[in-house]
């Protein structure tokens, strides 16, 4: 098995192929719902965490489903990144066809689309602050088709289903998770 790479290698990897502070800030999201489902799950923290942290940083030069992931893989299989973290980041776009079997697997589809629907509801709140959404003020958002009308709603129920948790927990868990870095997360 290739050696996993430090958080730093990364971050350094986000940063080379993502410069859109939106962008950094979902996959910072994601990070931190990963590493607080990997201590909730029994797992190792820091590299659930990576996993999460990269798990899109080709999509900036990469945007299309003939595209991203695909060539993310390529990357980091040229790098040497372990097998295992690279079919986990394959298997959080369904259109990979890539059955989801492990907990880390869909654990990083649970939290994927919900950890940006979290952000952008956190977003639309008077205060601007995580700390003030709650999971019905949530829930309430998944009912206006024009509110983060990019997020796949379907995927967040299924990746919630998948995990065999109740969607209100699933989202008190993210919300929970991404507030010790609500001001990196700026909200």
């Amino acid at each position: 098995m290739s050696e996993v790479p430090s958080r730093e290698e990364a971050l350094s990897l986000l940063k080379e192929y993502t410069t859109s502070d939106r962008l950094i800030i979902h996959a910072l999201a994601v990070e931190s719902a990963m590493r607080a489902y990997a201590k909730k799950f029994g797992e190792d923290e820091e590299y659930w965490g990576i996993i999460g942290l990269i798990h899109d940083f080709d999509y900036e030069r990469f945007p299309t489903p003939e595209t991203h992931v695909h060539e993310g893989m390529k990357i980091l299989q040229e790098r040497n990144y372990p097998e295992e973290m690279i079919r986990a980041i394959a298997s959080h776009a369904d259109y990979m066809g890539i059955p989801r079997a492990t907990s880390l697997q869909k654990t990083l589809y649970a939290v994927d689309e919900l950890s940006g629907f979290i952000l952008a509801a956190a977003l639309v709140r008077p205060s601007k602050k995580l700390a003030d959404l709650s999971v019905k003020s949530v829930k309430k958002r998944f009912k206006d088709k024009a509110f983060a009308r990019s997020v796949d709603r379907d995927a967040i129920f299924r990746g919630a289903e998948e995990l065999g948790i109740p969607i209100e927990d699933h989202i008190a868990y993210v919300i929970e998770a991404m507030l010790p870095i609500s001001d990196e997360l700026g909200v």
